[in-house]
């Protein structure tokens, strides 16, 4: 497997962006998509902890997607409370896909939808918040929006691969899942992914990272931090793409796994394997 550095940009303007890196579907880093915002200088732990560390907040474990936990809360704890365990050290446990806006609605005033393009979708703003070394494993965005992920504070690894490289990354069916580790790839169980090529990035304080639609992306927290993810799409297609992997996953994926629990993933992981052999006998 082959990690190529994503390409970083100062004063990238909306034209050359359409042009460069939205039409063709590749990703790159704004240094300064951001540089406006309040939120880049206001929001540090400390502030959040003294104005909003009362807020009860929902957070994931590495468990989140396991056949017999799908999405399950791991636990609550008060926001001030978690703020202070990720500047400790590690931990698995996140905020994960989180609408605080709902919850503080005055935040909302401390960030800027960009215009670097249109369609931006701006009732969904989630915030990601994780302790050092915690992660989110391989996946593509259910919705299949364009997303726009702008750091806080600290620093997060991000490693993006292409809609191409699907059935080297063994995708589940039915699903919008991996189980390939791009840090750590197994390539006696994963053997296709060895000719699979990624895009990676440190992503930084203030900077803001394009993952394009359908777009494979890991996180890894270098330091406990958080982001914050704007969504914008530009094709009917994708939407129409989202809303039947929404079904896929309410309608099928979520009912059998409650059906049949680990038969369900272990029958998904087998058809991922042949999917990706199928690749390697055609390359052969």
């Amino acid at each position: 497997m082959k990690l190529v550095p994503i390409e970083k940009r100062t004063g990238l303007t909306r034209e050359e962006f359409i042009e460069n890196y939205l039409k063709p579907s590749r990703p790159v880093v704004f240094t300064d998509l951001a540089k406006d915002w309040p939120a880049v200088q206001k929001w540090t732990f400390d502030w959040l902890r003294e104005n909003h560390g009362n807020l009860d907040v929902p957070l994931v474990d590495n468990h989140i997607h396991d056949a017999d936990k799908y999405f399950q809360i791991a636990k609550t704890m008060k926001f001030g409370d978690y703020l202070s365990l990720i500047e400790k050290g590690p931990t698995d446990l996140r905020i994960f896909l989180f609408d605080i806006f709902k919850k503080i609605p005055e935040l909302a005033d401390d960030i800027r939808f960009p215009t670097i393009m249109d369609g931006f979708l701006k009732s969904y703003k989630f915030v990601f918040f994780g302790g050092e070394g915690s992660i989110t494993n391989l996946h593509y965005d259910m919705d299949c929006s364009n997303v726009f992920l702008t750091q806080f504070q600290t620093r997060k690894q991000v490693i993006l691969f292409s809609p191409e490289e699907s059935r080297r990354l063994y995708h589940h069916p039915f699903t919008v899942m991996s189980k390939v580790n791009p840090i750590d790839p197994d390539y006696e169980k994963f053997p296709a992914l060895e000719g699979a090529t990624g895009y990676e990035t440190i992503l930084h304080h203030g900077e803001t990272i394009f993952i394009p639609s359908l777009w494979w992306h890991y996180i890894r927290y270098v330091d406990g931090g958080f982001s914050l993810a704007l969504r914008a799409n530009n094709s009917i297609f994708t939407a129409v793409r989202g809303g039947m992997n929404l079904v896929r996953h309410t309608f099928v994926d979520k009912s059998m796994t409650k059906l049949l629990g680990l038969d369900w993933q272990h029958w998904k992981e087998k058809k991922a394997v042949e999917k990706a052999q199928e690749l390697l006998q055609k390359q052969a």
